[in-house]
C-alpha cells in the first residue's frame, strides 16, 4: 500500500475514511455501489469471462444490487470460481483495519476482544494497516471432513494457559475462515459436500449476521457478503443443499457451456497455454474449430454423460497437447515454424479421455474408441463448414484407382508435400482455408492432412492405423466361376 495512507487512528479520522463511512457503507454496500458506478461507466463486469454478457452476469448483477448472498450452480468447466473471485474488482481499493488483528476489525468499531482493549489503551496512535481488494476473499473448498472449528472457531487451550486467561474468555478464541473473513466475501465452492449439520452453522451469519463460538455467549457480528457455487450432479452423486440454507440464499444463478464454437474458441484460446516462447507457431483456424467440436459433439453424444457434463478444460487441455505433439514434430524434423495437424489431435487422446464420463453403452466400447469417433465427428462437421462447394471428386478418384499415400505423424513437412503432390487436385483445393502454393510447406501439409481426414471422416476414403490413406473399399476380385467339365477327374461326383 502507499506510505500516504494514514498509519494510525488519528490521520485515520482527518482522512476520506470517516467514523460514517465505514460503519454504514457494509461489504454490500460496497459491492453494489461500485458495480452501479461501472454501470454507469459502461466498464465491463467481469472482465475475460466469455459468454455469459446476456445470460449469466445480468442475474449476478441483479443478485449484487439486492445485496443478496448468491449460489452459481453448474456443471464442471463453467467459470464459477472463476467469476466468484471476480467479485474482488468490485471492493475499493484499500480498507483500512486495526493492525495485527485477526478479524480485519473496524477501527472506529472494533468487535474482537484484543482490538477493543488496543483502542482503548493506545487510543489516537492505535496502529493501522490496510487491505488490498484480493486480500478480502477468502475461499473454502467443501469436503466432508470440514469441521464448525474450521468455519466459526474454537476455544485455544494452548492460548488459554500461555496467557493465563480462563476458556471462557474472548482472548483464548482461535477464529474460522469465517470470522477471518470479515469485512470482505466468503466462498464455500461444491456447497453440497458440506456435512448437513456444517451448512446449518451457516444459519446464523446469513440472517442475524453474527456467529457464536463453542456455546460461549460471545457475539461476533460479522461483516460478510456470502457467495457458493455448486454442481447440479452433486445433489444426488454426494450431498444436498439442506432446505433452510437454500431458503436463505437470495439468488441461485445458474451457468452454462459456451453456446457456440466461437465462444469455445475465444475461452480456450484464453485459457490454453500455448504460446511458450519457442519455434513460432500458427495454429490453423480448422484445427481450432475441431478441438472445440470435440467438446461441443461430447456434449450431445449419448454414450457421455450428460449430468456430469464435459468440461471446457477438454478443450483447453486438448490444445495444449495438440502443440506439443506439432512442437515435438517440428524440433525432430528441423522444421522452422510449429503448425499443428489433424494427427496431432488424434495424438491428444489423454486429454480427452480423462475428462469424459461415459455411460453404460459408452464403457462397454471403450473411453478411446469413444474419443476417436468423437473427433472424426468433429472433423467430418468442419470439413463441411470449408468444403461443402468445393468439388472433391477427382481426389477421391485418385484414390478408387489405386493411389496411396502415408503420412506417418512425425514425418516432416517437407517430405510429406513431396508425397501429397502426387494425389490429383488435392493441392488445389485448399484455398478455402487460406493456403495456397506460396504458403509454408508446414501450413501446406496441415491443409492437405485436413481434407484428407475430412473425407476419411465422410467415409469417401479410407485410411488404416498407420495413416495410409486409400480407398474406402478395395476392390474385390472376382472369383472363378467353373463347370463340372472344368474339374479334375477325381473331383467330380454324381449329381443327384
Amino acid at each position: 500500500m502507499p506510505a500516504t495512507l494514514p498509519q494510525s487512528l488519528g490521520q485515520l479520522r482527518h482522512s476520506p475514511f470517516t467514523p460514517e463511512r465505514l460503519q454504514d457503507r457494509r461489504v454490500k454496500d460496497e459491492l453494489r455501489e461500485n458495480l452501479l458506478d461501472r454501470l454507469r461507466t459502461g466498464m465491463p463486469i467481469f472482465p475475460g469471462i466469455v459468454g455469459y454478457d446476456d445470460t449469466v452476469v445480468p442475474q449476478i448483477v441483479n443478485a449484487v444490487l439486492s445485496r443478496h448472498n448468491f449460489i452459481l450452480l453448474g456443471l464442471r468447466g463453467q467459470a464459477k470460481s472463476r467469476i466468484l473471485r471476480a467479485l474482488t474488482s468490485l471492493l475499493d481499493p484499500a480498507l483500512p483495519y486495526v493492525s495485527g488483528c485477526e478479524i480485519r476489525d473496524n477501527p472506529y468499531a472494533p468487535i474482537c476482544r484484543r482490538c477493543r482493549d488496543l483502542v482503548a489503551e493506545r487510543g489516537e496512535q492505535t496502529p493501522i494497516a490496510w487491505l488490498a481488494p484480493e486480500e478480502r476473499y477468502v475461499e473454502k473448498l467443501a469436503t466432508p471432513d470440514v469441521t464448525i472449528a474450521d468455519l466459526i472457531g474454537d476455544i485455544d487451550p494452548i492460548k488459554a494457559a500461555k496467557k493465563g486467561e480462563e476458556l471462557g474468555s474472548e482472548l483464548t478464541m482461535h477464529y474460522g475462515l469465517l470470522p477471518r473473513a470479515n469485512r470482505g466475501l466468503f466462498a464455500i465452492n461444491e456447497l453440497p459436500d458440506l456435512a448437513g449439520k456444517i451448512q446449518v452453522g451457516l444459519f446464523n451469519i446469513m440472517q442475524e449476521g453474527d456467529v457464536q463460538i463453542k456455546g460461549y455467549p460471545v457475539r461476533l457480528p460479522l461483516d460478510i457478503a456470502l457467495v457458493f457455487s455448486a454442481n447440479p450432479e452433486d445433489y444426488t452423486a454426494r450431498g444436498k443443499i439442506v432446505t433452510p440454507l437454500k431458503d436463505r440464499i437470495g439468488s441461485e444463478v445458474r451457468t452454462h457451456y459456451p453456446a457456440t464454437i466461437e465462444e469455445g474458441i475465444t475461452i480456450t484460446q484464453q485459457e490454453a497455454w500455448i504460446g511458450r516462447g519457442g519455434l513460432p507457431l500458427t495454429v490453423p483456424r480448422y484445427v481450432r474449430e475441431i478441438v472445440e467440436q470435440i467438446a461441443f459433439t461430447a456434449r450431445e453424444d449419448k454414450r457421455v454423460d450428460r449430468r456430469s457434463g464435459v468440461s471446457q478444460r477438454l478443450a483447453i487441455s486438448c490444445l495444449e497437447n495438440v502443440v506439443s505433439n506439432a512442437e515435438q514434430r517440428a524440433v525432430r524434423s528441423g522444421e522452422k515454424t510449429v503448425v499443428p495437424r489433424v494427427a496431432d489431435v488424434y495424438a491428444a487422446l489423454p486429454a480427452i479421455t480423462g475428462k469424459l464420463e461415459l455411460e453404460y453403452e459408452g464403457e462397454l466400447k471403450g473411453g478411446d474408441a469413444v474419443a476417436r469417433e468423437l473427433i472424426r465427428t468433429a472433423v467430418a462437421r468442419v470439413f463441411d463448414r470449408y468444403f461443402r462447394e468445393a468439388k472433391v471428386d477427382p481426389i477421391v478418384q485418385w484414390f478408387d484407382l489405386g493411389g496411396q499415400i502415408k503420412i506417418a505423424e512425425n514425418a516432416g513437412a517437407a517430405d510429406v508435400l513431396k508425397s501429397l503432390g502426387e494425389i490429383q487436385g488435392l493441392m488445389d483445393r485448399l484455398t478455402p482455408l487460406g493456403v495456397n502454393g506460396k504458403s509454408p510447406v508446414e501450413s501446406q501439409v496441415s491443409a492437405a492432412e485436413f481434407l484428407l481426414e475430412g473425407l476419411h471422416a465422410h467415409k469417401r476414403i479410407g485410411r488404416s492405423e498407420e495413416r495410409v490413406f486409400k480407398a474406402e473399399r478395395q476392390p474385390k476380385r472376382p472369383e472363378p466361376s467353373h463347370s463340372r467339365e472344368d474339374l479334375p477327374a477325381r473331383t467330380r461326383r454324381p449329381f443327384n
